[in-house]
């Protein structure tokens, strides 16, 4: 029901932002490219499992660092304007990383080897924002800000050995997947080369957790999606 609530309101602001742009206004796509980091260990909803994991009573508790999911994304959003100094947009991009962990306190009864888990974060956050130009669409350097809100299909999963409460090592696959929604704020600079062509950078928050399915069996409950991007962006316009 969550997801299709959400992407059933991205449809309808992809629709009436569609019905305002005027046919012959100058539209663009942006590739995006840059880095994202999750919010810190201390920023993060209470009951996310990453940080469960982390202070788990001992000898349960995970050797990670959250800092370690913090990778590429890459992504493209369609541009069109609402106005000389607003414009809208919708986008998608993709993130994905592996996380390797092993048992700070245990290790594995037979030969003294560390107990090792991968852990797996997957989102593909899609995008529906207005952005507010103080300078005007048509300056040779155009600053903005905008906010909008997210939808964010993700997965995650745990998987490797475990240890259960008798301390006996088990091979399993802990996975959950879903849809979060949350608002989305950036900032950034472009500068147009010709009329059909810009560079520009950007920064990009967004704020989302979801609930994780009891039954699997997580550590915690939650899982923080927030965090902050940093992309460069090569725009076309047409």
């Amino acid at each position: 029901m969550l997801r299709t609530t959400a992407l059933a309101t991205v449809v309808a602001v992809l629709a009436i932002v569609m019905l305002a742009t005027p046919v012959a206004a100058q539209q663009s796509l942006s590739f995006n490219l840059g880095r994202f980091s999750l919010r810190g260990e201390s920023g993060r909803v209470p009951g996310d499992t990453l940080v469960e994991n982390l202070v788990a009573t001992a000898p349960f508790a995970l050797d990670f660092r959250v800092s370690d999911f913090d990778n590429i994304t890459v992504g493209v959003e369609w541009l069109f304007p609402l106005g000389d100094f607003l414009e809208g947009g919708v986008g998608v991009n993709y993130y994905s990383r592996t996380v390797p962990s092993f048992y700070r306190d245990l290790v594995n009864k037979i030969d003294g080897s560390d107990i090792m888990q991968d852990l797996r974060l997957r989102t593909v956050p899609i995008t529906a924002t207005v952005r507010f130009l103080p300078l005007g669409r048509r300056r040779g350097v155009q600053p903005y800000v905008g906010a909008g809100v997210g939808v964010i299909p993700w997965r995650y999963s745990e998987t490797g050995d475990f240890a259960d409460p008798a301390l006996e090592v088990f091979h399993w696959n802990y996975v959950d997947s879903g849809t979060a929604v949350g608002p989305v704020i950036f900032g950034g600079i472009r500068v147009p080369f010709s009329r059909s062509f810009a560079l520009g950078g950007e920064v990009r928050y967004q704020k989302a957790d979801t609930a994780l399915d009891s039954s699997v069996g997580f550590t915690g409950d939650r899982l923080d999606l927030g965090g902050v991007t940093y992309q460069a962006n090569l725009i076309f316009r047409f």
